[in-house]
């Protein structure tokens, strides 16, 4: 995985590298575009809302939220992408955090209409995503959602055939999503499949 240095060095070129692999259908961004709109729609639908990005990036989605009027807050570890995000975003609270770590002292006891997370999850251990989204369920205001898209799969055979698919280009890094693992333990998960290889999970308080 990626520690905040490599994603410095990665952020000048972090969205053509994306478009890059959207646009051949390949892993891990292939429905990248896809997840980015399904999120944006799910938010949009509610007027005036308030919006917590977990791993922004620099800020593709939220920058559009942002444009919109939408009350926008975000963590991410990268300086440089928080640099490159601040432009598009000049009025937003931006904070430098890993929030693999857990939820940033500054942000404990408000409440969010979304807590939106995109392609970011894949970097937690299952646990750790257990342990994050509980956190952050507590942190929704009443009818509020968490969305996550991302490297995702329904099931471990749809994970194993993207495997199968992707070969010598599959990062056994990345802990990515599998929705039937957490079912149990968040029994109102949804997940919408997007492409071959993302998805979109949605949990409500």
């Amino acid at each position: 995985m990626l520690n905040a240095k490599g994603f410095d060095l990665w952020a000048d070129g972090y969205d053509r590298s994306v478009q890059l692999s959207e646009a051949s259908d390949e892993y891990p961004f292939a429905g990248y575009k896809d997840v980015l709109n399904a999120v944006y729609r799910a938010v949009h639908a509610r007027a005036h809302a308030s919006v917590l990005d977990l791993g922004f990036g620099t800020g593709v989605l939220t920058a559009k939220l942002y444009a919109e009027g939408y009350a926008v807050s975000g963590v991410d570890f990268s300086p440089r992408m928080i640099a490159l995000a601040q432009v598009k975003m000049p009025g937003a609270r931006l904070i430098q955090a890993d929030f693999t770590q857990g939820i940033p002292a500054t942000l404990l006891g408000e409440r969010f209409d979304f807590i939106i997370s995109t392609y970011a999850m894949h970097h937690l251990t299952d646990p750790q995503k257990a342990a994050l989204w509980r956190a952050l369920l507590q942190q929704l205001a009443p009818d509020g959602a968490l969305i996550i898209g991302d490297v995702a799969f329904a099931t471990e055979s749809e994970q194993e055939a993207c495997c199968l698919r992707a070969g010598d280009g599959w990062d056994n890094d990345e802990a990515y999503v599998v929705a039937q693992r957490f079912y149990t333990e968040f029994p109102g998960l949804r997940f919408e499949r997007i492409s071959h290889c993302a998805g979109i999970l949605t949990l409500k308080r």
